[in-house]
């Protein structure tokens, strides 16, 4: 598997962002260990129902906050929020802070600390901040309001397990005008890529195998927020929004998480518009599936062989950069990346035109 460095993707190995750990609906107030940015974690949901992130080693005797604590005498392991290891019950806050020792009463060290990372839940989803100078969240998690509206149908996210690719390479997709064909079955009718700070928008359009709209021409707006959330909008029969969260689990191992929602055709929704959800996902699933097939067996694309009719991957890929660097540099490679960027032999966007 190739690595961050091999990439010269920046100074970090793990990059800085907004990033998924879990599904929401995985995370019980039952302490669970979590490998993921190549660290032991803990996460628990707490007593209110706030979610816990936090690294998994008690800094007493590096115990795993996480592991299974049989005896019948054991304290209880989540008091409000707050947890208690499992080896001699001393309490750490959700602020990774210890605040309570059972044998002792004289002032507790301050290094007896754990970090204890940002953690939003949004969107059936549970984000966490990383951020290896660990200051505190530069950038918003991106708006979803059709996972609260009742007119939209939702499901269950697929864990779809890990890939041993770096995320760079999944990240080349936003950018990759010239697969779509050959992977995906669609004949684009436009295509363009808008860098914008840290978002990452592809706008297109193109006939397409299963999905499709009244005029053949299914409408894609899709963007990143951060280096691995990607949300996808789609214009066809009925309105759908695909999601798609990635995180590296270790440098070179990509963790992938899928879900749809769909817009009901019937207010109430009925039966027919929850099954038109389910051909939505099994579509987009298998459409993402093409993509999961050439990435298992493809060698890691250090430098692209770029053509100029193929997609801007120099911009994408320095847009990616200022996740990886000190974020003091990060302006030096939105520079590289900002604005409307056309593909040579393809039409742009036809509300873009007028920005070239």
């Amino acid at each position: 598997m190739a690595t961050t460095a091999e990439y010269n993707l920046g100074e970090f190995t793990f990059p800085r962002g907004w990033l998924m750990v879990a599904r929401a609906s995985d995370v019980t107030g039952a302490p669970t260990a979590l490998r993921m940015l190549g660290r032991e974690l803990v996460i628990y949901r707490g007593e209110s129902g706030r979610i816990v992130l936090m690294d998994a080693y008690c800094p007493h005797m590096q115990a795993h906050l996480a592991a299974e604590q049989t005896s019948g005498a054991a304290a209880q392991r989540i008091e409000g929020d707050s947890i208690r290891c499992p080896y001699h019950s001393w309490r750490f806050g959700p602020d990774g802070k210890c605040d309570h020792i059972p044998y002792f009463d004289g002032n507790i060290p301050p290094a007896a600390k754990v970090r204890a990372y940002p953690v939003e839940e949004q969107f059936g989803c549970v984000f966490a901040w990383h951020d290896p100078e660990e200051g505190a969240p530069d950038y918003a998690l991106p708006a979803l309001p059709e996972w609260e509206d009742p007119l939209w149908m939702r499901g269950e996210y697929d864990d779809l397990g890990t890939l041993n690719v770096h995320p760079q390479e999944i990240l080349d997709n936003l950018v990759d005008t010239r697969h779509f064909g050959p992977i995906h079955g669609q004949k684009l009718a436009y295509f363009d890529s808008v860098f914008d700070g840290p978002i990452g928008k592809q706008i297109s359009g193109g006939g397409h195998e299963t999905l499709t709209s009244e005029s053949g021409v299914l409408d894609v707006d899709a963007f990143y927020t951060g280096p691995g959330i990607l949300i996808a909008r789609y214009s066809g029969e009925t309105d759908a929004v695909q999601i798609i969260c990635h995180t590296p689990k270790e440098d070179g191992v990509t963790q992938v998480w899928h879900s749809i929602v769909t817009r009901a055709l019937n207010t109430p929704p009925t039966a027919e518009d929850a099954e038109l959800r389910t051909q939505y996902h099994a579509a987009g699933l298998a459409a993402f599936a093409q993509d999961f097939a050439i990435w298992r067996t493809k060698g890691p694309a250090f430098n692209i062989l770029r053509l100029p009719t193929d997609g801007p991957f120099h911009r994408s890929r320095a847009w990616y950069k200022q996740f990886y660097n000190p974020r003091d540099k990060a302006a030096e490679f939105q520079a590289r990346a900002n604005g409307v960027h056309h593909t040579s032999g393809m039409a742009p966007a036809p509300h873009l035109q007028a920005a070239e």
